[in-house]
Order: C-alpha cells, then sequence, then structure tokens
C-alpha cells in the first residue's frame, strides 16, 4: 500500500496513537455513569474521538492522491522549542509568581515563536486571556490556583 499524503499520514497516526494512549489511560480511573460521570468518562470519549480522528486522516492519506506526495518539511525548532519552553516555564513559575504575572509570560514567549510579533498584540491577548482566565478558573469552578505573587502576598 503507498503513501499518497505523508503529511496526512504522519499526523493520522500520531493522533491515533495519542487518542489510544489517552482512552487507554483513562480506563484506571472510575467511569461512573452518563448520568453522573467519573473522572475517567471524559478523557476516554475524548481519547476514542481523537483516535477515530487519526483513523479517518490516516484512511484518507493512503486512498486520496495528493500533488507530490505531501511531503513533511524540515522541523521549525524555534517555535517548538519557545512554545515547550513557554509551557514548561508557566508550570515551574505559577506556584510563585501567580496567575497574572504566569499567564502573561507565557503568552509572550508562546508570541515570539511565531513569525510576526506585535507587543501590542500580546499585550492585548495578555489582558483578555488572564482576565478571562481568572473569571473560567478561579470565580467560576473555584479552583485554589495561586492568583499573586508570593512576595505580594506574604
Amino acid at each position: 500500500m503507498k503513501i499518497k499524503s505523508q503529511r496526512d499520514f504522519w499526523s493520522g497516526l500520531m493522533f491515533l496513537l495519542v487518542g489510544i494512549a489517552f482512552a487507554w489511560g483513562s480506563t484506571e480511573y472510575s467511569f461512573g455513569s452518563s448520568a453522573r460521570p467519573g473522572p475517567g468518562y471524559f478523557p476516554f470519549g475524548l481519547g476514542v474521538l481523537l483516535a477515530l480522528l487519526g483513523a479517518l486522516v490516516l484512511f484518507k492519506a493512503l486512498t486520496i492522491e495528493s500533488a507530490g506526495g505531501d511531503p513533511i518539511g524540515s522541523i521549525a525548532w524555534k517555535p517548538l522549542l519557545l512554545i515547550v519552553g513557554a509551557i514548561l516555564m508557566f508550570g515551574l513559575a505559577l506556584p510563585k509568581l501567580g496567575l497574572v504575572a504566569t499567564l502573561p509570560l507565557l503568552i509572550f514567549v508562546s508570541a515570539l515563536a511565531g513569525d510576526e510579533f506585535h507587543w501590542k498584540d500580546a499585550l492585548l491577548n495578555s489582558v483578555i486571556l488572564t482576565i478571562g482566565s481568572w473569571v473560567v478558573f478561579i470565580w467560576g469552578l473555584k479552583l485554589v490556583i495561586p492568583v499573586w505573587p508570593t512576595f505580594l502576598v506574604n
């Protein structure tokens, strides 16, 4: 069987494997019922949906011809490292710096990964996403996440 689109083949395979891994991993948790779902109910459903999406993309890659085989280009190392670094930095800095300092930091570092960086856009995104995150996670869901830096609270 010939791969007709390399991009679709590898992305479909990745979605399929990640979906199966999440669905399988969620079986360790209680499923509950449809009326009262447990902690494994939602991740299992998402894993199955992701695996199905991956299977469809994989099927397309093996059946529908694309121009030139749709080759995969080189790996964009700068954006990859900036995004992964920003996520790691967010996880490490959140307990000490709080949400109002760490989230804008995450957004600015992530924005540097793109081809076009504009300070005004990153600042506007930081303000909107920080306020939105506070509304959803702190006010709405009542999660215990540090909001302010520890040196300001103590």
